[in-house]
């Protein structure tokens, strides 16, 4: 299983950008899936979540601002970021649990996995 995470660029403030993240593999379910960023000298952070059960979840500073959304059938998670602020530079990585396929009957598993990071560059 991989995940495959663009969308990435340079925006200038107020804009929008829309990240992706394409689960590849063999999958039996996406449990969960994440957005975190991480600027420079600062800790990776957690920006938005959602689970198959739920709605998504955000960092009060995108409340409002960014939307996470997955399509299930098409593996497949996105981060809509809109009014977008210099202070949300950073190199975004998706994280997501997956349960993949081992075959039938086989134990259902949990796993984490992390794609690629895509920079996200706002400027002033």
């Amino acid at each position: 299983v991989q995940l495959q995470a663009s969308g990435g660029g340079l925006v200038q403030a107020g804009g929008s950008l829309r990240l992706s993240c394409a689960a590849s593999g063999s999958i039996f379910r996406i449990n969960s899936m994440g957005w975190y960023r991480q600027a420079p000298g600062k800790e990776r952070e957690l920006v938005a979540s959602i689970s198959n059960a739920g709605n998504g979840d955000y960092q009060d500073s995108v409340q409002g601002r960014f939307t996470i959304s997955m399509d299930y059938a098409k593996n497949t998670g996105t981060l809509q970021m809109n009014s977008l602020k210099p202070e949300d530079t950073a190199v975004y990585y998706c994280n997501a649990n997956i349960s993949p396929y081992y075959g039938s009957g086989s134990k259902v598993r949990y796993n984490d996995y992390w794609g690629q990071g895509t920079l996200v560059t706002v400027s002033s």
